[in-house]
């Protein structure tokens, strides 16, 4: 314990350096459970600047992190996936994988909420997902939500962290919905190009 709090002291005196390392090793599939979420709230509540600052080199390094985990799928995970999805059901996975698997990578990466999120970059690899709509998606998703981070502990402080735990299963709940809402839109719109 007392080694995990040195780590963490150190990377909190990085500052946004540390962020951005925490951000690729935690993407690269070392888990580090909201350590990044945790490490961006104190770094803003101690300075605004350097919140936002680390806020974008935690995209960044999230990108990083998760393209690496992505690659590491594709060279790998097809094998493994391959002998696990020859079965009926294995099949409908893929299918429904290529057809809506980067929603299953969009809602865990912008939710700072308990939600997996390493097996589906391994298997948005795997698969032989677009790799560049990949790193959009992820993008799309790291971006708001590490500024929103540092946005909150520039504003509450060093509680911001306590705010964000308090509310993880809330903020799941969202995420759910939010992505049962966005697949209904895709299947809304896989209808309509169908009947044109």
């Amino acid at each position: 314990m007392k080694f995990l709090r040195s780590i963490a002291n150190t990377l909190v005196s990085w500052g946004p350096l540390g962020v951005f390392l925490l951000a690729v090793l935690d993407s690269a599939g070392i888990p580090i459970v909201e350590g990044v979420d945790a490490l961006l709230v104190l770094v803003a509540a101690a300075n605004a600047g350097a919140g936002y600052l680390s806020a974008g080199l935690a995209t960044i390094g999230s990108a990083i992190g998760s393209m690496f985990l992505y690659y590491l799928g594709r060279k790998g995970g097809g094998a493994y996936l391959d002998k696990r999805t020859q079965t009926d059901s294995g099949q409908r996975f893929r299918r429904w994988f290529q057809q809506y698997g980067l929603l299953t990578v969009f809602i865990p990466a912008l939710v700072p909420a308990p939600l997996p999120l390493k097996i589906f970059v391994i298997a948005a690899g795997a698969l032989g997902t677009n790799p560049y709509h990949f790193l959009l998606v992820v993008l799309a998703a790291r971006v708001p939500r590490y500024f929103a981070e540092a946005y909150l502990g520039a504003q509450v402080g060093e509680h911001s962290w306590d705010y964000l735990r308090q509310h993880a299963w809330e903020l799941a709940g969202v995420g759910v919905g939010l992505f049962l809402f966005l697949l209904l839109l895709i299947k809304l719109k896989n209808r309509l190009r169908a009947r044109s």
